[in-house]
Order: structure tokens, then C-alpha cells, then sequence
């Protein structure tokens, strides 16, 4: 079934303090109409943990009924994948400081929290051009076993090198994925500056410009340069002066990494239209009131009754194009 338009919009009913995103919609006969979308608040604070019945479904400006719709949240990953770099400093200031033990236990406990959301890879630099693969792309919970005893063949720190090559890793992990939505999320730790200059930090800037990841930064260690990392770091970052901290500043990450992760919603349901063109709008509620809106327009020619909303979405590996 093809999608004509679609569009984001706040809802002006109630208080509008969500900003519900669409990401992608699927729609199929019978007459099954599927949403991929984030909820966050209005200051961009994820909102996870919302149930089936947490949201209100429009169609023509009409309630639909909950018994008519069978709507249910279904469990994302039957759509979309997430992939997570995590790019680890390894680098003499790190490996020969006594600090990679703390390093990792910091990386295995991230990687375990973070692994149960998104798929992650583990790849760490040094002074060489090169990265050094630690452990590819796998679900589920992961450790980093071995870092310890990793010893750097060049000790300087080729950080910005490292995030070009890193990028190319991700982007060719979501050229080769089956899913489709995919997504990447490129997680940079450092204990201090690029020393290598084999990259400038322009070509990092233009880089990240042109790619759709998520891009985080921790940086831990009397040497960071906060605004550095910071420019480095667009999605968000966890920044520490006290070597002390390596862990902390690891789990404050993780957990923002995984209520962005829980902030991703796919709402399925079953359409009453058998006919004509209709807009769709989803209100999020929340316990406390708080709601937004997103909506968009779709063809319900053709439909008809035995819709089974825990069908499998047919999502179109084609974003859909947003309305000026």
C-alpha cells in the first residue's frame, strides 16, 4: 500500500509538552497500518516506558476504538536495528598509566547495558592509521575482555583519524544490514587530544556532517579538551577532568544511551477505513498528562477486515519524505 504524505505536527489539545517524531510508517492489507516513531519531551528528554494504551489514535480527526484498532506495541526489532561503535583510546596516556584494568570493566559494563538495545562493536586506536578490531558487530550482552593487555604499536593518539575510520566501519555495517530501518550510533572514548595529526579536525567536522549517526563523546582525564570533544561529541557527551571517574562517567552514557534507546516506539493497529484517503493522528499520554501529536496521511483503498496487528510491518527501506 503506498504512502502519500506524510508530516509532524504538536498537538494542541491538553498540554503540549511531548515532541513525538516519526521515523518511518508501514501500510498493508488488510488493513494494517504500523508507526515507528520517538517520544521525547519538549527538552529533548527521551520518554520510555509507554504502554498500548498510553496512546490515542485518530483517524479523520475520529477516535478510534481501542477494541476496533487492537493496537499493541510491537517489539522493534522485528523492523529495525540499531548498530553501536564503541571506539576505545588505547593509546600509550592510556594503556601505560595503570588505567586498564578500570578501562575494562568501565567498556564490558557499557557494552552489556547498551548491548541489550542495540547491536555493538568494540574497535580501538592508537597512534597508527589503522583501528584496532576488538570485537565486531553482535547483539546482545558483550564484554571487553583483553583490553587490558592490548599494548599500543604506536603510542601517540591518533584520534581523529581513528573517527574517520570509524564512520566507515558504520556506514558499511547499514550498507550490509537486512533491516529495514537501521540506524548508528558512533560512541568516542578518549583521555585526551589528537596528537597524530594524520587527520585534520575539519575533515572530522565535514565527515559527521554528511553521515545521519548519533555521535557521542566521553572524555576522562586531565588532558581532555572539552570544547574539542564537545564539537566532536554533537549527540551528547560525558566529560570528566578526575582520572577517578573512568566508570562513572562510562554508566552516566550508558543509561542516557539506553533510555534513547527505549524512547523508540512501533505502534501497530488495525485501520476501520476500507476505503479513501485519511490522516492519521497519534497522541502519546503520559501518567502525569503530558502529550504531542504526529500525524500523516495514508490510502486505505482495498481494505478490508482479518487484520492481525502483530503482522510484521512492511517497511519501505525508503524514508518517508516530510512535509515542508
Amino acid at each position: 500500500m503506498r504512502l502519500l504524505v506524510l508530516s509532524l505536527a504538536l498537538s494542541s489539545v491538553g498540554c503540549a509538552a511531548l515532541t513525538p517524531r516519526l521515523v518511518d510508517a508501514s501500510v498493508q492489507k488488510p488493513s494494517n497500518v504500523a508507526v515507528y516513531f520517538t517520544v521525547d519531551t519538549r527538552e529533548g528528554v527521551p520518554v520510555p516506558g509507554l504502554s498500548a494504551d498510553q496512546f490515542r489514535i485518530y483517524e479523520d480527526d475520529k477516535l478510534v476504538s481501542k477494541f476496533e484498532s487492537k493496537q499493541t506495541i510491537l517489539n522493534p526489532e522485528v523492523a529495525a536495528t540499531h548498530y553501536l561503535l564503541l571506539l576505545v583510546d588505547l593509546s600509550a596516556s592510556v594503556t601505560q598509566s595503570g588505567s586498564g584494568e578500570a578501562l575494562e570493566a568501565a567498556v564490558s559494563a557499557f557494552t552489556d547495558r547498551v548491548g541489550q538495545y542495540q547491536q555493538t562493536a568494540l574497535f580501538g586506536f592508537d597512534g597508527r592509521p589503522e583501528l584496532i578490531p576488538i570485537r565486531g558487530f553482535a547483539p546482545g550482552r558483550a564484554g571487553a575482555t583483553g583490553i587490558a593487555s592490548i599494548k599500543p604499536k604506536d603510542p601517540s593518539t591518533n584520534l581523529n583519524g581513528a573517527i574517520l575510520e570509524a564512520v566507515k566501519v558504520l556506514e558499511k555495517q547499514l550498507d550490509k544490514s537486512t533491516s529495514p530501518l537501521r540506524f548508528g550510533t558512533l560512541v568516542v572514548f578518549t583521555d585526551g587530544t589528537d596528537q597524530a595529526h594524520r587527520a585534520e579536525a575539519r575533515d572530522v567536522r565535514a565527515a559527521l556532517e554528511r553521515t545521519p549517526f548519533e555521535v557521542f563523546v566521553i572524555g576522562v582525564g586531565a588532558e581532555i579538551d572539552e570544547n574539542e570533544l564537545r564539537a566532536i561529541g554533537r549527540s551528547g557527551t560525558a566529560l570528566s577532568k578526575d582520572p577517578g571517574a573512568l566508570s562513572a562517567t562510562f554508566d552516566q552514557l550508558a543509561a542516557r544511551l539506553e533510555a534513547f534507546s527505549k524512547r523508540y516506539y512501533l505502534l501497530s493497529y488495525c485501520s476501520p477505513a476500507r476505503a479513501g484517503v485519511h490522516e492519521l493522528r497519534i497522541e502519546p499520554v503520559t501518567s502525569d498528562g503530558k502529550t504531542g501529536s504526529l500525524t500523516y496521511r495514508f490510502d486505505a483503498q482495498g481494505f478490508g477486515p482479518e487484520c492481525d496487528p502483530n503482522r510484521k510491518p512492511a517497511f519501505d527501506v525508503k524514508r518517508p519524505k516530510q512535509v515542508p
